[in-house]
């Protein structure tokens, strides 16, 4: 989620234009310590606060908030740092009419990597916290105000990320996000996953994060909910929107591009 603009083309031409695999590479390893963090803290704020659900929502809140925000300054000047599959579809669509951004082929990998990343976060957490390393959750979320939440927390989360990039202020992005993400915890009724990839990766562990695999279809349907509207919004207030898509994908050189 960096300006492309800060760096010389000529000067550091690998870090402007990362190899493909090390992109995917990023959002595999990036996608894989969000969800570690998400679970883990979430373990380790059920151990350290029994019966206090309230208090133990704050440390995996606050927990998730900060690593993310150190996650994106980590890898966005590799990947754009998405983590997330509504991220780069937002990317792409709004980037095929100007002709930058992901590629189709470049979007479904970029999911594949998050989704794969995704579980096994799920599955190191569980390892680190002497647990069974895939252990499906039994906490149902199916409920209509649940899926509403993903919309409203999805909304958001577009709009936050192209109205920063677009405005040409990616570089406060990482700060912004994990805050963004921190405070949806709160004020959404699904503590705003927002996020495909880590709901499915959620599913692989029976703890204080987990998601039973039966609610994980209607949380991803709510989130691509999430997405249509917030790109809609996102192209009311921001007719040119498109233009930002290269600093959303980190280094992604426009004549590289191809449907």
């Amino acid at each position: 989620m960096r300006d492309p603009h800060l760096f010389d083309d000529q000067e550091q031409p690998s870090m402007t234009h990362p190899a493909p695999w090390r992109r995917f590479l990023a959002e595999f390893v990036g996608t894989a310590l969000l969800v570690t963090a998400v679970v883990g803290s979430g373990i380790m704020a059920a151990r350290l606060s029994p019966g206090d659900v309230g208090l133990q929502l704050l440390e995996n809140s606050v927990a998730t908030a900060f690593a993310l925000g150190a996650l994106l300054l980590t890898f966005g000047p590799v990947s754009g740092a998405h983590f997330n599959p509504v991220v780069s579809i937002a990317d792409w669509f709004l980037g095929r009419r100007t002709g930058i951004g992901l590629t189709v082929k470049d979007l479904g990998r970029y999911v594949v990597a998050q989704t794969v990343g995704a579980i096994a976060g799920s599955i190191l957490a569980n390892l680190m916290f002497d647990l069974a390393a895939v252990d499906f959750s039994g906490k149902e979320r199916a409920a209509a105000h649940l899926w509403l939440g993903e919309v409203v927390a999805t909304v958001g989360l577009i709009l936050l990320i192209f109205a920063l990039a677009r405005s040409g202020r990616a570089a406060v992005a990482p700060a912004a996000v994990g805050a963004y993400i921190g405070g949806a915890y709160w004020f959404t009724s699904s503590t705003s996953f927002a996020n495909p990839a880590v709901t499915i990766g959620r599913a692989f562990t029976d703890t204080f994060a987990g998601i039973a695999p039966s609610s994980v279809p209607g949380f991803v349907v709510a989130q691509l909910a999430g997405l249509l509207v917030g790109a809609a919004l996102l192209l009311a207030l921001y007719p040119d929107a498109g233009r930002a898509a290269d600093t959303v994908v980190a280094g992604r050189p426009q004549s590289a591009r191809s449907s």
